[in-house]
């Protein structure tokens, strides 16, 4: 893994939205996501933990194992399970720029009672994912944009979807961020800084939409350990929503395997 530019290979990394591109064929990682956001159904903190396990399938293909625990419950609880797996189509690689193409999908199932009209099927809904991304590397600035679907179902037959809740909604994405630190590399293995700034959409199948805005920062270690820090703003939304901002926090560790 590596910074917007540099290392043995020139990658985008975002932290609200995944890129193009994909991690380094026959790796593997583990990250942990946390997210504590200000729940204004309870006047409380809602935390949500997503330990996500990575492998990097070949060049083209990676996928993710993805587990939901959060506090809804009135205590730390496992709520359900993820896959996630994206597919590179397209590449046109040049000195210090790229332009990638590649689609992706993710199938979840979740036990939690559904409580806001918000669709989520990273950790609040039983259901489906599938889109397309593309990201645009030009030197030290990256930019991206995602539009994916999402079909969700009951929770469970103990947390039915309510009814005239939407059952679709559509997600417009774009990101861009660029490298401050280092300036030039001297020597493989040192620590990047990336600030960035993503645009997160939702229209639902019944009219209901919302927009955030979602600065952050973010350190990679020595080309394998990464660190975001993020905050989700909602600027405007017409639809319920129990917790529409706060802080992420992320920490990811890569290991590089070869091929035998």
């Amino acid at each position: 893994m590596v910074g917007l530019t540099g290392g043995l290979q020139a990658q985008e990394l975002f932290v609200f939205n995944e890129p193009a591109s994909n991690m380094p064929a026959h790796s593997s990682g583990l990250r942990l996501t946390n997210w504590v956001m200000k729940d204004d159904a309870r006047n409380g903190i809602n935390y949500h933990l997503i330990p996500d396990l990575m492998y990097g399938v070949n060049n083209k293909l990676m996928i993710h194992g993805e587990a939901f625990i959060s506090n809804r419950s009135n205590g730390l609880a496992y709520e359900g399970v993820g896959l996630y797996a994206k597919y590179r189509i397209y590449s046109r690689d040049n000195m210090y720029r790229h332009f990638r193409v590649a689609i992706m999908g993710r199938l979840s199932t979740n036990n939690a009672p559904i409580h806001q009209d918000e669709i989520a099927t990273n950790g609040h809904n039983t259901g489906s994912q599938y889109g397309i991304v593309t990201t645009q590397l030009l030197h030290k600035t990256a930019i991206s944009a995602t539009i994916y679907s999402e079909d969700i179902m009951n929770n469970g037959p103990q947390n039915e979807v309510p009814q005239g809740h939407a059952l679709q909604a559509m997600n417009y994405r774009f990101s861009i961020g660029r490298l401050m630190h280092p300036k030039s590399y001297t020597k493989y293995g040192q620590t990047n800084i990336n600030v960035m700034v993503e645009l997160l959409c939702q229209r639902l199948s019944n009219g209901k939409s919302y927009i955030d805005l979602a600065p952050s920062v973010q350190m990679i270690i020595n080309s394998q350990t990464r660190l975001d820090i993020g905050y989700l703003k909602q600027l405007q939304s017409n639809m319920e929503r129990t917790a529409p901002q706060g802080l992420l926090v992320r920490l990811e560790h890569l290991v590089f395997k070869l091929k035998a």
